[in-house]
């Protein structure tokens, strides 16, 4: 099937659904966290899939992978907050958020660094 949208990229979907997962987990964090961790990680999280997104958008495949860079940098800033959101007890360990940061990493780097 060819791609005719950002929309059909499967790393686009799976970061989206972070997304989401990312919004659900962050409500029940303490009120003193608002414009701390909690607009951290949706901002984090929204890069990914928007960066993605902008980059399918460009016209030269460098600026693509430069996005997908960012994705990626989004990715992990998201994952150590994650951690750390865990390490304060906000949160209980999320196997959806677990495996979607997996599968979206290996997907964003593959794209990054196709092997040749």
């Amino acid at each position: 099937m060819k791609t005719r949208s950002f929309k059909d990229l499967i790393v686009w979907q799976k970061a989206y659904k972070l997304v989401l997962e990312i919004y659900k987990i962050t409500k029940v964090f303490p009120k003193s966290e608002t414009y701390g961790l909690i607009q951290q990680m949706r901002k984090a999280a929204i890069s990914i899939p928007s960066n993605v997104a902008e980059g399918y958008g460009r016209k030269h495949k460098a600026e693509y992978q430069q996005f997908l860079s960012i994705a990626y940098a989004s990715l992990l800033e998201l994952e150590t907050q994650y951690l750390l959101s865990l390490d304060l007890d906000y949160i209980n360990k999320n196997e959806i958020i677990e495996n979607l940061i997996k599968e979206v990493g290996s997907m964003l780097y593959r794209m990054i660094f196709p092997i040749r």
